[in-house]
Parts: C-alpha cells; structure tokens; sequence
C-alpha cells in the first residue's frame, strides 16, 4: 500500500481581534459601570454590609456564628435585590432613560 499523506491546510486568521481581550480590567470595569450603573452600586452596597458583619461580628454576643452569618448574607442579598428593583423602575418608567446609558442623543 502506498501512503499518502492527505494535506491539510487550515486558515489562519490571525486577524481576529475581540474588544473584551483588547481592554484591561479596569476600563472593562468603568464600560460595564456605565452601560448598568446600579451593578458596582449594588457591588459596593454588598462589600459595605459584608465588612460590616466582619466587623460586628467580634461583639456578636450569644448569638451563634451561623446565626450571624446568616443574617449578613441575608442583609447583602436584600440590598442587592432592592438596588436592582429600584433600577428597574426607574428604566421602567424613563426616570432614567437608557437613551444616556447607550449613548445615544
């Protein structure tokens, strides 16, 4: 049998260049902030309420430290949620019209 080697030739587009690995993380950051402003407000809400518990939680008292985790975690999710129906209603009801967010005039 003789052996032939099949050629193979693949297309190497190196061409290809996506805006997401063109950008570092922290002008990825603000785009994303602007495009949704009330996700790094719901974010920082969260980090406060959670630093908050970390540091509530040497003066617990007798509660117990699941108990107290649970709360926190609770009380992070809450804001999150309230910051997210408050973005809601305002796109909802052009309080806030995404005509700004997307940049048109």
């Amino acid at each position: 049998m003789q052996s032939e080697e099949s050629s193979i030739t693949m297309s190497s587009d190196t061409d290809i260049s996506l805006s997401s690995y063109d950008e570092d993380q922290g002008s990825k950051l603000i785009r994303k902030a602007r495009e949704a402003p009330f996700v790094p407000i719901g974010m920082a809400g969260f980090a406060a309420i959670v630093a908050y518990g970390l540091y509530r939680l040497k003066s617990r008292g007798h509660t117990k430290m699941s108990v107290h985790l649970i709360h926190m975690r609770v009380a992070a999710q809450g804001f999150v949620v309230g910051a997210m129906t408050l973005a809601f209603f305002l796109f909802r009801y052009g309080l806030f019209p995404v005509s700004r967010i997307l940049g048109e005039t």
